[in-house]
């Protein structure tokens, strides 16, 4: 069985067997990244494409950028697993899934090549574009399923993809070599803010005021994506003038 491709950067298409309709009527509003974690672009797909594997994706971008399209966009893949974003739990039926080729953090996690970057840059504009996504929307695996999984990871170049209008991103804070932040079991109103302003923002995190397991997990996925020269779980200043700084962008841009 074939299909024919969505977007025109796809060179060639592999019907994976994990798709259905997506539940609800829902239309995807969400692009979510993630790395293969697989020794290659091949491998990954051959994996994501059977039945026995439980997962699938959309596209799978190789290291030289070429794409390949696994699950046509109007069906809903199995790639984002137990996940939440803002008030939806659904991400399958409301996302496009993105493998990008990577062994992954495992594996030595290699840079992610320019040729690589820029087919992601590609086809996710193709794809935010023709399904008018808001910039906001284009995520990390590990922002809606924080601890679970870290994928893409500190390397990926969200900035780059900024640049192009994808996603929102802010300059980090400076990180402070003399100030380790709080750490577990912390329990003040400053935990309690931040909680507060990462759920806000869209992550599945409640205001405790504790920094328990569940904030460090979410802590450590927002500096993966946002604050990337430390990934630690604390709660710095650098981490907390970063959020600050990003919900102040979310915010203007609702109102433009």
């Amino acid at each position: 069985m074939t299909f024919s491709p969505d977007s025109s950067f796809v060179a060639g298409v592999h019907l994976a067997e994990n798709r259905e309709p997506r539940r609800g009527g829902a239309r995807p509003s969400l692009l979510i990244l993630h790395y293969t974690g697989m020794s290659s672009a091949a491998k990954a797909i051959d994996w994501l494409a059977c039945a026995e594997s439980g997962v699938s994706c959309h596209y799978v971008i190789a290291e030289d950028g070429r794409i390949t399209q696994l699950v046509p966009e109007a069906l809903r893949a199995w790639h984002a697993g137990a996940s939440h974003w803002r008030s939806e739990t659904d991400i399958n039926s409301h996302s496009i899934g993105i493998e990008i080729q990577n062994p992954g953090h495992q594996h030595g996690y290699p840079d992610f090549p320019p040729s690589q970057m820029q087919a992601v840059v590609s086809l996710a504009k193709d794809i935010v574009s023709r399904h008018r996504m808001a910039a906001d929307g284009v995520l990390a695996h590990s922002d809606v399923a924080p601890g679970r999984k870290i994928d893409p990871g500190e390397k990926f170049n969200w900035a780059l993809l900024a640049k192009e209008g994808l996603g929102l991103w802010v300059r980090p804070a400076p990180v402070r070599s003399d100030e380790s932040g709080l750490g577990p079991g912390a329990c003040c109103g400053r935990v309690a803010r931040v909680q507060q302003r990462l759920a806000d923002y869209g992550y599945g995190i409640e205001p405790t005021g504790v920094l328990d397991q569940t904030t460090e997990k979410v802590l450590k996925a927002f500096q993966s994506h946002f604050r990337q020269r430390r990934v630690d779980g604390r709660l710095d200043r650098s981490t907390e003038l970063t959020l600050d700084r990003l919900i102040e962008a979310a915010h203007r841009r609702v109102a433009a």
